[in-house]
């Protein structure tokens, strides 16, 4: 068992490619190039990348996990409160337009 549980299991993952992941992965880079010359240590420039990108990774999968577990609490609420949410009558646009009243 990660931290994780296993309902969380059945989330399909996150693209390789998010916010978190290239912004993680920034930092790192940012930080291996703060500790030295720009062309000097290149490996240690590549592995703060890769785990920065690695963590964010992780970190997206377990926000969408979060993120899924509020829904569907937030939705299991809905189904057994129904007449707080009922649904609002539609309105057109001319109800909701007051009416032209051209002045000169």
């Amino acid at each position: 068992m990660g931290w994780i549980p296993d309902e969380g299991k059945g989330l399909p993952p996150p693209g390789v490619v998010n916010r978190n992941s290239f912004w993680l992965g920034g930092m790192g880079w940012c930080a291996a190039i703060m500790n030295g010359n720009v062309l000097s240590g290149v490996h240690r420039q590549v592995l703060l990348t890769t785990i920065g990108w690695f963590l964010g990774y992780h970190l997206t999968k377990y926000e969408n996990y979060v993120h899924a577990k509020l829904d569907r609490e937030m939705n299991e609420y809905m189904k057994l409160h129904p007449d707080d949410f009922a649904p609002k009558e539609k309105k057109t646009f001319a109800e909701i337009v007051e009416p032209f009243i051209p002045v000169r």
